[in-house]
């Protein structure tokens, strides 16, 4: 015991080697470190967890980070889902065998638990507990909005004798004053749909077996309502997120899709249809925020890797813990959207880029057949942001020409590249020119083809760069892909070409620098060490673990 306080004996257990009480600090000065994007102080991170939206507007985001060998929960917090504040470690094991797997968080706010009889902001955090013999889902409250957490006396709230059930998203649901949770029973390719009035009984209520692709395994199930654009009735559906490794059909991991309906108890596609969140390889077991409603457009975040190369990658480091390894996506805005011939489909959109543009280096709203060339080794962040249209496409006879481009290093002439093909619809993406990592799983094309809106007559294409990461958007988050890579020397040139499209037709060309968000926070020497000033937070943290 502590002086002055009283330790939950559940959650007594930390590692000698991984710091508790301030955060891990971090150097973000590297040449593949990414600027724009979320990646770990050090260490491992992979699957976002527990995200939620809080009444003061501060989006927390944990993390499954592996800094000594065993899962533990990372944190960090942020106003705009671009500036992130490195938080203590949120969750610790309970034992030298035991791991904090996945999970979510949500806001008890009408203290249905009991956990929380003098505030309305309670947060409790339900997570998958892993040992070698099972895994079971615990529950863990904080009091001080998620910065700590006490872990519940009589976890398990699902016991298991299974080592494979995990990954718990939870939701309210309205309707029946109840909260549901969807859990992954893996190798049975079932989805679990359970409800509970208080986030600590639980009733199972159905599974959703054996839809879709399933791989080898499923994982990371979400569940969450969402607007249709253009519905003057406010008409909204449920989409159930499935993440599936391995065995994706480009090879490892990916997430797929189902848009259906929910009554509380049972989830109903509207088609058998299997719909994929990304084509290229690296977008996997996203999550989406807790507390936003249904109305607005849903916001998600997404480990950017794959599991068939993620422990391989050369940021690492040559010691445990000296660099990092992974990232997350940008923040998807997302919402449901008519396409031809698709029916519904999930549009994923970068949210509020424009809030982290530091300088516009390129514009032409008349560039026709031409090309775009931008220097930006002078950008501090080696991150850009671009936009590309041809509109005026006045009928299915005026689709044609390309619209490719390329971000090059002026000193190796490595390179990644893109486009698309405005008459087939094909949308590509290269990262096979970049010479920093060598694997049989790192497959370097991907494609896919998108629709053209005719009511619109337009052809979009848009995406970020940043050191390491690429993410490109067709048609405003219509298709997307997300792509790392690992070149020898910084990309540091970008040209854009449009050429051979008819002659009715008009193209447009934005490019802009991104802040260098991680390094406007760093000292010297490029370390960040994250929150050092959340009083409330650090010190609980350190002592209720």
């Amino acid at each position: 015991m502590i002086e002055g306080f009283v330790l939950n004996a559940t959650s007594t257990y930390s590692q000698s080697d991984v710091q508790t009480g301030t955060p891990l600090p971090g150097n973000y000065a590297g040449s593949l470190r990414p600027q724009v994007h979320f990646s770990p102080p050090q260490g491992f991170m992979n699957d976002p967890n527990g995200m939620f939206l809080d009444a003061k507007g501060t989006y927390h985001l944990y993390y499954q980070s592996n800094v000594a060998g065993n899962q533990h929960w990372g944190h960090a917090t942020s106003q705009d889902l671009y500036n992130w504040t490195n938080q203590p470690i949120a969750i610790f094991p309970g034992g030298p065998d035991e791991g904090i797997f996945s999970g979510s968080a949500v806001v008890d706010s009408n203290n249905t638990s009991g956990l929380f009889p003098e505030q309305d902001n309670g947060v409790v955090a339900i997570y998958t507990v892993n040992t070698p013999e099972r895994q079971t889902q615990d529950i863990a409250y904080s009091y001080d909005n998620g910065f700590s957490f006490i872990k519940y006396e009589n976890n398990p709230v699902i016991p298991s004798n299974s080592t494979q059930f995990r990954d718990p998203k939870v939701i309210w649901y309205a309707p029946t004053s109840s909260w549901i949770m969807v859990v992954a029973y893996p190798v049975d390719f079932e989805i679990g749909i359970f409800s509970s009035p208080n986030l600590i009984d639980w009733t199972p209520e159905s599974n959703v077996s054996h839809i879709g692709l399933t791989g080898l395994q499923y994982e990371c199930p979400n569940m969450v309502e969402m607007r249709v654009d253009g519905d003057e009735n406010g008409e909204t559906h449920w989409v159930l997120l499935i993440s599936i490794n391995p065995g994706a059909p480009l090879g490892g991991s990916i997430t797929e899709y189902f848009i259906g309906d929910f009554n509380g108890t049972h989830f109903e596609p509207l088609d058998a249809t299997a719909r994929l969140t990304d084509f290229a390889k690296d977008n996997y077991a996203g999550q989406f925020f807790y507390g936003i409603g249904a109305d607005e457009d849903q916001v998600s975040i997404n480990w950017a890797s794959n599991w068939q190369y993620t422990n391989v990658v050369p940021t690492a480091g040559e010691e445990l813990g000296e660099g990092f390894r992974s990232a997350m996506s940008v923040a998807r805005g997302h919402y449901l959207k008519e396409l031809p011939r698709q029916g519904l489909a999930l549009i994923s959109y970068p949210r509020d880029i424009f809030s982290v543009v530091e300088s516009e280096l390129a514009f032409n709203d008349s560039l026709g057949n031409g090309s775009v060339f931008v220097d930006y080794s002078d950008v501090q962040s080696g991150a850009l942001y671009f936009e590309a249209n041809i509109t005026a496409l006045t009928d299915l006879a005026s689709l044609d020409g390309t619209l490719n481009f390329t971000f090059s290093s002026s000193v190796s002439g490595e390179s990644v590249s893109g486009g698309t093909y405005i008459s087939s619809g094909d949308v590509w993406l290269d990262r096979g020119h970049t010479d920093g990592f060598s694997n049989p799983f790192f497959t370097d094309k991907f494609s896919q083809t998108g629709l053209y809106r005719e009511k619109l007559g337009e052809w979009r294409i848009s995406g970020i760069i940043d050191r390491s990461i690429i993410e490109i958007f067709l048609n405003e988050g219509e298709l997307g892909a997300s792509s790392v890579f690992f070149p020898n020397s910084p990309l540091d040139t970008m040209m854009l070409r449009v050429g051979g499209i008819n002659e009715s037709a008009s193209a447009s060309v934005g490019v802009w620098a991104l802040k260098a968000v991680w390094l406007e926070n760093a000292d010297a020497n490029g370390t960040v060490v994250g929150n050092v000033t959340e009083g409330a937070g650090n010190t609980m943290a350190s002592l209720l673990l």
